[in-house]
């Protein structure tokens, strides 16, 4: 499945994914976590203009997406949080827009 390539839906409360979805796309992620229901990494950088061009650059994708992460900003690090709170669980959007938050950071490393 190429996350990437994908597109996020809206969300309704009954799109959840199970335990076994969860795994398999959390393999595709690595250095990501599930904490508390939430598709959580940190990114870290050389110094704040560089930051917040990754943040700038996120804010676009989430824009474009209309899915929105929660995140945390400082001088030189990014802790990007991915959850569905209107489904209330992780669902297929999540890990759509951690990939693209991935290869925004990877592409600009």
């Amino acid at each position: 499945m190429n996350l990437i390539a994908m597109h996020c839906n809206p969300q309704h409360a009954g799109q959840a994914l199970v335990p076994e979805q969860i795994e398999q796309l959390c393999a595709a992620l690595p250095g990501w976590q599930i904490i508390d229901q939430h598709l959580v990494k940190t990114f870290e950088f050389v110094d704040y203009y560089e930051t917040l061009a990754f943040v700038n650059a996120l804010a676009w994708i989430a824009h474009h997406e209309d899915h929105h992460p929660d995140l945390s900003v400082h001088y030189n690090r990014v802790r990007a949080e991915w959850s569905t709170h209107d489904a209330g669980h992780l669902t297929l959007n999540d890990f759509i827009c951690a990939a693209k938050c991935q290869a925004l950071f990877t592409q600009n490393s």
